[in-house]
């Protein structure tokens, strides 16, 4: 699953590399720099109203949207984008200019030195209403809402960065979360009421809680759990399998003690979906011990999942 050859992608995160590329090859880039590389899918198929044709340039427009805006500072070549998938389902017609959406978005990035991705974020927003004309732009103002849809599509870019920064430096995503954090915070009252997904108490499953748990620091140990499983474990995998597949063991310890200094909170649930299925091939050919303890902790992390665990052995 893991020592298979080819090519890796590390960012160039850091500031002084970024100025030790300089001004010049920020130019010759241009378009290349972008960092998401986002495909977009807009499904109808329960619609029957509204031109089809409408959401054909909707797909185009949140593609464009995604893919060309220049969310950091640091410099990303074309093999160093991050593959992210945003499904928008159009599950309701609220006039012929307002909708009712659930959106699937999900991103991986690559573990070192092999051919496999694995998964960063997987999640479905089941609360996304906007309105939406053919042929209107969607933009993006940082500290300013424009509408609900680039709010909410800018929101999850800034998740997606986070995510993929803190797989790769200890805490290294803390200025995007902060973003999608500022986004929450800007959006107006009374938006924020004719728009669900944004208000603490509508649910404890939408975005206001996913950024808060994110940004809680009863969460900060599982966020540096992240950093281990991903760069200290599976990016070492390639080289030495057992010691990697020792650190994530260890990493799926702190993200029980987070779990258990806050009970039923929304990221754990994440992260039991976006890796329950990495986990039992990854301790397939583990000790019988280290094969024990995995099952014994996600069985109780993860309870829906916990006969898929015991594949484990």
């Amino acid at each position: 699953m893991f020592d298979n050859p080819a090519g890796s992608r590390i960012h160039k995160y850091t500031m002084s590399r970024l100025l030790l590329i300089g001004a010049f090859v920020l130019g010759v880039i241009g378009l290349q720099a972008q960092e998401l590389n986002v495909n977009v899918k807009v499904n109808t198929q329960k619609l029957q109203t509204v031109d089809p044709k409408v959401f054909e340039t909707l797909e185009q427009t949140i593609t464009e949207f995604l893919n060309s805006q220049k969310w950091t500072t640091d410099v990303f070549e074309t093999q160093e984008r991050i593959n992210c998938n945003f499904i928008l389902t159009i599950q309701e017609e609220l006039s012929p200019t307002s909708f009712k959406a659930d959106l699937a978005v999900q991103s991986s990035r690559p573990v070192y030195d092999s051919e496999y991705d694995t998964p960063l974020f997987n999640y479905i927003d089941k609360e996304v209403t906007f309105f939406y004309e053919q042929y209107q732009p969607v933009q993006y103002s940082r500290n300013q809402y424009n509408d609900n849809l680039s709010a909410v599509l800018a929101y999850y870019a800034f998740i997606i960065l986070g995510k993929d920064y803190d797989s790769f430096s200890p805490m290294g995503g803390e200025p995007y979360f902060q973003l999608a954090q500022d986004i929450l915070n800007s959006v107006p009252q009374s938006a924020a009421s004719a728009n669900p997904g944004w208000r603490s108490v509508e649910s404890n499953r939408n975005r206001y809680w996913l950024i808060e748990n994110i940004m809680s620091p009863r969460v900060r140990p599982l966020r540096q759990a992240m950093y281990n499983y991903h760069r200290q474990g599976l990016d070492l995998m390639s080289q030495d399998i057992e010691t990697g597949r020792a650190v994530i063991a260890q990493a799926l310890e702190e993200v029980g003690r987070v779990n258990q200094s806050y009970p039923n909170s929304m990221i754990v649930q994440l992260f039991n979906n976006e890796k329950s299925s990495e986990l039992v091939e990854i301790f397939k050919m583990g000790s019988m011990d280290q094969q024990n303890e995995v099952i014994r902790l996600m069985s109780r992390l993860d309870p829906a999942n916990a006969s898929k665990y015991r594949e484990i052995k």
